[in-house]
């Protein structure tokens, strides 16, 4: 978010920031105040619950507020939470509302109580979308299984890295075999993970560091206790920036069982550091001609194995970095990005009336 609004601003949009008060930490706090130079219509931060309730009253309140005094062509909804307001808005406002999902609500299944009502709103707030970003093809196919077809205006639009992003960590100096970077919670394939390392401590002496914060921290820790890998896996706190992080392993490790285009991804290639990683969401769009080197989700024994292959011969871990590293240069970059979303801009505002 931050890189499409300081690219826009550079390419003479006026743009604004909307979000919660209930988000991050001294990291995003900073990182807000830095964006405040590039937003004309300036930063705002409100309370916003992540679920639906009474206190969304208030915050749609609060956001029309804001919404009347800088008088926007587009309302820019990020996520299934902020698209809500957008479109809910948009009319009211005389302004065309975009949405681009970021996962959300497409997680859900028509089949549970929480995917009939969050699928069911999504398909109520259709006819309000004036057009819709897709971070990956995957995105979109999700959106098409459960929802029908997208809106009349829609794009895919690969986020992107700053040439700086592209340099290569230091190396060298790794104090760990393998370091995994992300939420610590079962969706991004942690238990996995421990399962495997279990699996091939029996041959080899290795060493893990888990780098990261989230609801499922004791449980996580629990589970190394079970496992007997006290002696081999190790929690950190979340390390900004991640560069940092990779720079600590042989290896990174991301076993996630479900995705839809992580920037975490493209910042390890971007390093050229080892990265395994599992076949879901849009990390095959990532990957393009190297997905074959992609793990299937959930499975212990073949991450266990390519951890094993990446310890066994760390000269092919490395030249296979290099090539993707190079992959990802020519197709994941912010200015593509932003020139990208810019011009649907023009399209949303460009056409007539919204909806599906």
């Amino acid at each position: 978010m931050c890189d499409l609004v300081r690219g826009q601003a550079e390419r003479g949009l006026r743009t604004g920031v909307v979000t919660s008060t209930d988000i991050g930490g001294a990291s995003t706090d900073a990182a807000l105040s830095a964006l405040e130079p590039s937003c004309a219509l300036h930063v705002h931060r409100i309370p916003m619950e992540r679920t639906p309730g009474w206190s969304d009253l208030r915050a749609g309140r609060a956001l029309e507020d804001i919404c009347r005094k800088a008088r926007p062509d587009i309302v820019h909804g990020h996520g299934a939470k902020g698209a809500a307001y957008a479109r809910l808005l948009g009319p009211r406002l005389g302004a065309k509302a975009v949405y681009t999902p970021h996962g959300g609500s497409l997680h859900y299944s028509w089949a549970t109580a929480s995917g009939v009502v969050y699928l069911g709103l999504e398909r109520l707030l259709k006819s309000r979308t004036d057009g819709m970003i897709f971070e990956s093809g995957y995105a979109l196919q999700t959106y098409e299984e459960k929802l029908g077809a997208a809106p009349r205006l829609h794009r895919v639009v690969y986020n992107g890295l700053h040439e700086h992003e592209f340099t290569p960590v230091p190396r060298g100096s790794e104090k760990y075999d393998f370091v995994f970077v992300g939420e610590l919670r079962r969706l991004k394939g942690i238990y996995v993970l421990l399962e495997a390392v279990a699996r091939l401590r029996a041959e080899h002496e290795l060493s893990v560091l888990l780098v990261g914060s989230g609801d499922e921290e004791a449980l996580i820790r629990a589970r190394i206790r079970a496992l007997d890998l006290d002696g081999s896996v190790a929690l950190s706190p979340p390390i900004h920036p991640a560069r940092k992080a990779f720079a600590l392993a042989r290896c990174v490790v991301i076993p996630s069982l479900a995705e839809s285009l992580p920037y975490i991804v493209l910042e390890v290639l971007a390093s050229r550091v080892p990265l395994l990683t599992t076949r879901v969401g849009g990390i095959p769009e990532i990957f393009g001609p190297h997905s074959d080197r992609l793990l299937p989700p959930g499975s212990a024994s073949a991450l266990a194995l390519a951890m094993k292959a990446s310890l066994a011969d760390p000269v092919r871990a490395r030249t296979g970095a290099e090539a993707l590293h190079t992959h990802v240069k020519r197709r994941f970059r912010v200015p593509r990005m932003v020139d990208a979303v810019v011009d649907f801009y023009g399209d949303v505002v460009g056409s007539g009336s919204g909806g599906s």
